[in-house]
């Protein structure tokens, strides 16, 4: 299968299926809209049960201006993947900004992450689903998150910051795989009494994670290397 560009690349501006042409600003507000939409059909009803019809009554757009943004369910699905995608790793970059070590920045992704999807709760089911609906999509979501995450632990490595002897791209799908995992027993399944999930991930769920993570990267000395 291949992707459209505006999918595969970062900075690819959306265009209109209808016209081939990129969108105006009122476009992309529109645009907007059905995504939005779509992130809450898709978490309540998953691929199958959810219908173009009730994503557009959801965002008060007509049926026909639907196709003017997407083709089809299956295109408003992966776009929605992808836009999420961009969404959280902003918020985990965002986060980042301002931190004066690697073990600093680590937590304030991680922060940032947790954020994301205490408000964006679709995330996970939408990911999920994406492995069977669009596979390609799946391993763009994953490998995009990884890729940058992989980048800044070469160069933290590069500035003593993070221990020599890891393997960044091993490390960094071992820390993507823990975020993602904590966020859904601890975000995702977690509900109090009147069923509501929480607003933020629990500190001392957040304080154990922080002390593995910085077990796992800190740098170590020689002797401990020999030790070891």
């Amino acid at each position: 299968m291949t992707l459209p560009d505006e999918l595969v690349d970062d900075d690819a501006a959306p265009v209109s299926p209808a016209t081939g042409r990129p969108l105006t600003k009122r476009g992309e507000a529109t645009r907007r809209r059905l995504l939005e939409a779509a992130e809450h059909v898709f978490a309540e009803q998953g691929y199958h049960e959810a219908s173009i019809v009730r994503i557009t009554e959801r965002a008060g757009i007509g049926l026909g201006t639907f196709y003017l943004y997407f083709d089809s369910k299956q295109s408003i699905f992966e776009a929605l993947v992808i836009d999420l995608n961009r969404r959280v790793r902003h918020s985990m970059s965002e986060a980042m900004t301002g931190a004066s070590s690697r073990l600093e920045a680590e937590r304030a992704g991680f922060a940032g992450f947790f954020r994301f999807t205490a408000e964006h709760p679709a995330l996970y089911r939408v990911v999920r689903e994406a492995e069977f609906v669009s596979p390609d999509v799946l391993r763009l979501h994953y490998t995009r998150i990884v890729e940058g995450y992989e980048a800044g632990l070469r160069a933290a490595q590069e500035a003593g910051d993070v221990d020599r002897a890891l393997d960044p791209e091993t490390t960094a799908w071992a820390l993507m795989g823990m975020g993602e995992l904590i966020g859904m027993r601890f975000l995702l399944w977690e509900r109090d009494a009147e069923g509501r999930p929480p607003a933020q991930l629990d500190p001392v769920v957040f304080d154990g994670m922080s002390r593995i993570i910085d077990n796992a990267l800190a740098p170590r000395s020689a002797g401990q290397e020999e030790d070891e």
